[in-house]
C-alpha cells in the first residue's frame, strides 16, 4: 500500500527516535568507562567506516566542498554543537530529565522559523511556545531545589539541534541524505578527537564497551538517515510531533537500565512540553489548510 509523504516521513521520524534513544543509553553506560569526547570519537570512527562503505556502494559520494554549501556548513556546525551539548548533560543528568528538555526542539524550530525566515506565526503558537518553555523552566527549575547546571546544557544543545533541522530544510534536493550523514559522522568524529584530552585523555575501552559503541554507530547512521528523510520527505508540522516517542522511548530505558523514577517535576513540565509542542503541530495545520483553501477559492475548513 502507497503511503503519503507526510506518513512515510512520520514513520521515519519514530523510527530515527528509538534509534537515537538506545544509542543515547548505550552511550551514557559507557561513559563510566571513558570521558564523552572519547566515546564521540571511538563511536565516531566505527560510524564513519560504515556511513562511507554504504555511501560507496549506493553512489552517494559527492566532492568535500559541498560542505562549503552554507545550509550543509550550518546543519553541520549545528550538529557539533548539539552533541557535544547533549552528551556534557546526558553524562550528568538522568536520561529521561534529559530527553524531556530535548522536547522543546520542536517549538526552537517553530521559534526560529518565525525569527530567521520570517514564517508567519500566530497568537496561539506564539502561546504554545511561551507554554512549553514554561515547562522546560518546570524541568530545569532554576534557583530550586534540584536545579542541576547541566541542564542548561541540554537547552543548550536544543538551540544548536534547532539550527541543525532548519538548515537541513534549505539543503539543496539533489544532495543525498547519506552524503550529509557522512558529513556530519566525519566532523562530529572530529569534534570528538578535539576535545577528548581536554576532558581527561585517552582510556583504554574494555572489548565489551568497544562493541557496544560498534552497535552505536549503526543506530546512528539509522537515526541520521531516518531523521534527514523524514524532514525532507515530509511536512515538519505532520512529521515534528513523532519526536515525541523518544521520550516514551527514555522514560523505559532510564528506568529499566538505570533504575531513574522520574519525579513529579519532570512528568509536569514534560506534560506541558509535549502538549504545547502537539497543539503548535495542530495550529500549524489548520494553517495549512486554510492557506489551501484560500487559494482554491474555498471556505477555510475549521475556522
Amino acid at each position: 500500500m502507497a503511503l503519503s509523504p507526510n506518513i512515510r516521513g512520520s514513520l521515519l521520524m519514530a523510527v530515527a527516535m528509538a534509534a537515537f534513544t538506545t544509542n543515547d543509553s548505550i552511550t551514557k553506560s559507557v561513559t563510566s568507562e571513558m570521558n564523552f569526547g572519547q566515546v564521540m570519537l571511538v563511536r565516531g570512527i566505527f560510524a564513519i567506516l560504515l556511513v562511507a562503505a554504504f555511501a560507496w556502494y549506493q553512489g552517494a559520494l559527492r566532492p568535500l566542498r559541498t560542505l562549503m554549501l552554507k545550509p550543509v556548513a550550518l546543519r553541520v556546525c549545528g550538529e557539533i554543537g548539539g552533541t557535544i551539548s547533549f552528551m556534557a548533560a546526558l553524562v550528568h543528568l538522568p536520561l529521561a530529565n534529559t530527553s524531556a528538555i530535548f522536547q522543546a526542539l520542536p517549538l526552537a524550530i517553530t521559534l526560529g522559523a518565525a525569527l530567521i525566515f520570517g514564517e508567519p506565526v500566530g497568537w496561539r503558537r506564539w502561546s504554545a511556545i511561551g507554554a512549553g518553555f514554561v515547562g522546560v523552566l518546570i524541568i530545569v527549575r532554576p534557583g530550586l531545589v534540584g536545579f542541576n547546571q547541566f541542564a542548561l546544557l541540554a537547552l543548550l544543545s536544543v538551540a544548536f539541534c534547532a539550527l541543525r533541522d532548519l538548515a537541513t530544510r534549505r539543503i539543496p534536493a539533489h544532495i543525498p541524505s547519506l552524503f550529509i550523514t557522512l558529513l556530519t559522522t566525519i566532523t562530529v568524529t572530529s569534534a570528538g578527537g578535539l576535545i577528548f584530552i581536554p576532558l581527561g585523555g585517552w582510556t583504554p575501552p574494555s572489548t565489551h564497551a568497544l562493541g557496544l559503541l560498534a552497535f552505536t554507530s549503526v543506530l546512528l547512521l539509522i537515526g541520521y538517515q531516518c531523521i534527514i528523510s523524514a524532514l525532507r520527505t515530509g511536512d515538519i508540522s505532520a512529521v515534528a510531533p513523532f519526536r515525541y516517542s523518544a521520550l516514551l522511548w527514555a522514560m523505559l530505558l532510564g528506568y529499566l537500565v538505570f533504575g531513574d523514577v522520574p519525579d513529579a517535576m519532570m512528568v509536569l513540565g514534560a506534560s506541558i512540553i509535549v502538549a504545547s509542542g502537539l497543539y503548535a503541530f495542530y495550529r500549524e495545520r489548520i494553517r495549512h489548510r486554510a492557506l489551501a483553501a484560500e487559494s482554491s477559492g474555498l471556505p477555510p475548513d475549521g475556522l
